[in-house]
């Protein structure tokens, strides 16, 4: 009897505390979010980027997105987001872990990005108009690769369709580490968008702040 109710009290608590994108349901929601699946959140919609941040941007030159090109003395600039989950095709066979193994992380103090980490290095900390959380560069994907786009993660697809695609503000509280990215990518080169990742981070190491990445 007690060994029974042991067994069922261990399933319980494996299905709620199952990672998120387990149970993903990929259901839409409305255009400004509903409650996500065990989250207790919605998705609340950054601010529009303000009219200095604009105009500043149609200063600057362009990406293959029509997106402005910003050397990394600039911090506070305009970009392109795009959202994933863990539950994604090309995603899904790493769980709910970020690049590095970890966690990816989505509360109410922080948020999971990824990026080109030629552009946003790991750990790279950013603010987002609008929203309080502080988002971290903690992963990246091919398709961001010779981008300034950023992908903000999300706990499920509901959630992710949501966000869809939008330019943002944002302010870089810290810019991360070449050396950490160079080391991480320089093991996994037979991908060729961590070789081309780290190609032109060698480029950059030990350049000045006036220096941009390779669109």
């Amino acid at each position: 009897m007690i060994r029974s109710y042991l067994l069922l009290l261990t399933s319980i608590v494996s299905v709620v505390f199952l990672p998120q994108c387990a149970n993903d349901s990929g259901s839409l929601s409305s255009r400004f979010g509903r409650s996500s699946f065990g989250h207790g959140s919605k998705v609340v919609l950054p601010s529009a980027p303000s009219a200095s941040a604009l105009q500043h941007a149609r200063t600057k030159q362009r990406d293959r997105h029509g997106m402005p090109v910003y050397t990394f003395a600039e911090r506070n600039r305009v970009v392109r987001t795009t959202a994933y989950t863990c539950s994604e095709s090309d995603h899904i066979q790493y769980g709910s872990n970020n690049a590095v193994g970890t966690t990816l992380k989505y509360n109410s103090r922080a948020r999971s990005a990824a990026a080109d980490w030629s552009f946003y290095p790991f750990g790279t900390v950013f603010k987002m108009n609008g929203h309080s959380q502080l988002y971290v560069v903690d992963d990246y994907g091919s398709a961001l690769t010779g981008a300034g786009t950023i992908d903000i993660y999300h706990p499920n697809k509901q959630m992710m369709n949501d966000w869809g695609r939008r330019n943002v503000e944002i302010n870089v509280l810290k810019w991360g580490s070449f050396e950490q990215s160079a080391a991480i990518l320089s093991r996994r080169t037979s991908f060729s968008h961590c070789r081309k990742m780290y190609a032109n981070i060698q480029r950059l190491r030990g350049s000045s702040s006036t220096k941009t990445a390779s669109r």
